[in-house]
């Protein structure tokens, strides 16, 4: 039996759009569900930066292209970003700062999209995510990378779990995939 869903494929595949999509039935359904995703930032046709948008609506910098940034806040790099850890951090602990619900009738949904590059230059997440994964009340549903040649340690942690279930999104199933995903995740949260 599975207790997290998560989804992986190569960059600009759907993810994120399956996500959301997947949080809206989920929350119509009456799952418990909160969490947060990652959204593009583009000015002039041209993309910026990453945000971090929680299911409740509030919003914050994930990153942002360090050209626009002063030098001494290009501490954390990807590529050309550079992640705004104080954000992220104050819009992504307080959704993943719970307490174990122990034999609760519904596991609450926690949606991380994404646990990457970007996200694990915290500590804070990274201990905040092992505690959900453990957590018997949880039910993580995010997106993690595909297997590169460069692992990252916490999301091979996650790919290799027994309670884990990933979906590969491809070009070809993305567009009928959610309903396998949705159902899943309602089984799972029994």
């Amino acid at each position: 039996m599975y207790k997290h869903i998560f989804l992986t494929g190569v960059p600009g595949i759907g993810k994120t759009t399956i996500i959301q999509k997947a949080s809206e039935v989920l929350k119509s359904s009456g799952a418990s569900i909160d969490g947060f995703y990652t959204e593009e930032v583009r000015q002039g046709g041209r993309r910026v930066g990453f945000d971090i948008v929680t299911l409740s609506g509030k919003r914050g910098t994930l990153s942002r292209v360090c050209s626009d940034l002063p030098t001494e806040r290009c501490e954390y790099r990807v590529g050309q970003y550079v992640v705004d850890l104080v954000s992220f951090e104050q819009l992504a602990l307080p959704v993943l700062n719970i307490a174990d619900h122990g034999n609760a009738i519904q596991k609450t949904v926690y949606v991380i999209d994404e646990i990457g590059k970007m996200e694990l230059f915290s500590q804070s997440f990274i201990h905040a995510v092992r505690k959900t994964l453990d957590c018997s009340g949880a039910l993580i549903f995010g997106t993690i990378p595909m297997l590169t040649r460069k692992p990252l340690p916490l999301v091979e942690e996650i790919r290799s779990r027994r309670d884990v279930k990933v979906f590969h999104v491809t070009r070809e199933n993305r567009d009928d995939i959610l309903q396998e995903i949705v159902t899943t995740i309602q089984n799972c949260s029994k």
